[in-house]
């Protein structure tokens, strides 16, 4: 067993989780090369020494507490659908309603504070352009606040795997 100090992660200004071994391990092992099998969670529990219930019942924990928001694939720029950087000036005092709506939306993926006039900033991805454009409006109609829609128009790779141990 390794007996070393769990990291903490910051949830949010008040609240701390400290990881347990497992969930360290799913978070720092599987970053990339996700098993792709039909039983992808039976492999990662055997790598782990674990079982699969094990697995999946810490990735419900860590889902609960907002440690991840989902497991899935990403995929190159415009290889799928299309997508955009978007940016929007929120008042302060609306900023966690529109980030909450935000993120409701299905072709969001996630979504980030910044300190700058444009204080709220999302990935927005669609099947075609001309829905990533519908979406756009759609969310400018329900709050009334302007999108400033980014599109990439160079790709950088940065490798964002970040290692907890």
């Amino acid at each position: 067993m390794n007996m070393r100090h769990a990291p903490v992660v910051n949830i949010n200004d008040s609240a701390h989780i400290e990881l347990n071994y497992l969930q360290e391990s799913l978070l720092n092992d599987f970053q990339k090369d996700f098993p792709l099998s039909p039983t992808p969670y039976t492999d990662i529990a055997t790598y782990l020494g674990t079982t699969e219930e094990e697995v999946l019942e810490a990735l419900r924990e860590l889902t609960k507490t907002k440690i991840i928001s989902r497991i899935g694939p990403v995929f190159s720029p415009h290889r799928v659908g299309t997508s955009t950087l978007a940016a929007m000036a929120v008042p302060k005092e609306g900023l966690i309603e529109v980030a909450k709506y935000i993120s409701t939306l299905p072709e969001v993926n996630h979504n980030y504070e910044r300190e700058h006039r444009f204080n709220l900033w999302f990935v927005l991805t669609a099947s075609t352009e001309e829905h990533l454009k519908t979406v756009l409006i759609e969310i400018e109609k329900n709050t009334n606040i302007a999108v400033m829609s980014l599109p990439m128009l160079e790709s950088y790779h940065i490798d964002l795997g970040f290692d907890l141990k």
